[in-house]
């Protein structure tokens, strides 16, 4: 059978060691954030945000890195051609979906209240 999915590419070496270096700087970064308790919090959010800052632009550096970039860039600029309903749109949209859900509940509880009546007068 002919597959119209890629096959998934190995990584090459060079990758493998950015994308553990990444984790590495990840979980270096985590265990500092805990291990330094006694410190501001405000340094140690710092801290850490510079070291996840410093691995996603490491794991970017990668091939599959740069096609996730790629997707994101290509997913903005798609989000970018949709056309949005204005406000009026969105208002009008809403009630009306409000209005169903209350027209079906109210149509559910009518057969639910029809049914119960009719097992009771079957079954006495």
């Amino acid at each position: 059978m002919n597959s119209t999915k890629p096959e998934p590419q190995a990584l090459n070496r060079a990758d493998t060691f950015k994308l553990l270096a990444a984790g590495a700087i990840i979980l270096s970064a985590l265990v500092a954030f805990y291990v330094f308790a006694t410190h501001s919090l405000l340094a140690r959010v710092i801290g850490l945000l510079a070291a996840t800052g410093v691995a996603v632009a490491i794991a970017l550096k990668t091939e599959r890195g740069a096609e996730a970039l790629e997707f994101i860039q290509d997913a903005r600029t798609e989000l970018r051609k949709v056309a949005w309903p204005t406000r009026a749109e969105t208002t009008q949209t809403t009630l009306v979906v409000i209005a169903m859900v209350v027209i079906m509940g109210l149509l559910l509880w009518l057969l639910d209240v029809l049914l119960f009546w009719l097992v009771r007068l079957i079954t006495g």
